[in-house]
């Protein structure tokens, strides 16, 4: 089955860097279009990045310029390069999957991870 296993969150101080990253298992995980989610408590989960198969990007505006997404299909493996970090950027972070080779919006992401989770102090 479909596993997805986030880790590599933290806490930082504003204007530091991590790098989360998501582990994969149980289908063919080139074929699928990955994405990163986050919920702050309080709040209703937002899109921040996603990746299409052949490797098209697209960023949340609020997390253009700051944060970058990438996957290596060699190693089943999503990451989520996180700079200048601000303390807004607090939240539980999640990797999700769909079969969507470009990452068509109207199609749904059932596969979730558990979530690391990214806390920015000021």
């Amino acid at each position: 089955q479909v596993q997805l296993l986030e880790s590599g969150g933290g806490s930082v101080q504003s204007g530091g860097s991590l790098r989360p990253s998501c582990a994969t298992s149980g289908y063919t995980y080139s074929t699928y279009c990955m994405g990163w989610f986050r919920q702050a408590p309080g709040k209703e989960r937002e899109e921040v990045a996603t990746i299409a198969t052949g490797g098209l990007t697209r960023h949340a505006d609020s997390v253009k310029g700051r944060f970058t997404i990438s996957r290596d299909n060699a190693k089943n493996t999503l990451y989520l390069q996180m700079n200048n970090l601000k303390p807004e950027d607090t939240a539980m972070y999640y990797c999700a999957a769909k079969t969507s080779r470009w990452c068509d919006p109207r199609v749904s992401f059932p596969y979730w991870g558990q979530g690391t989770q990214v806390t920015v102090s000021s």
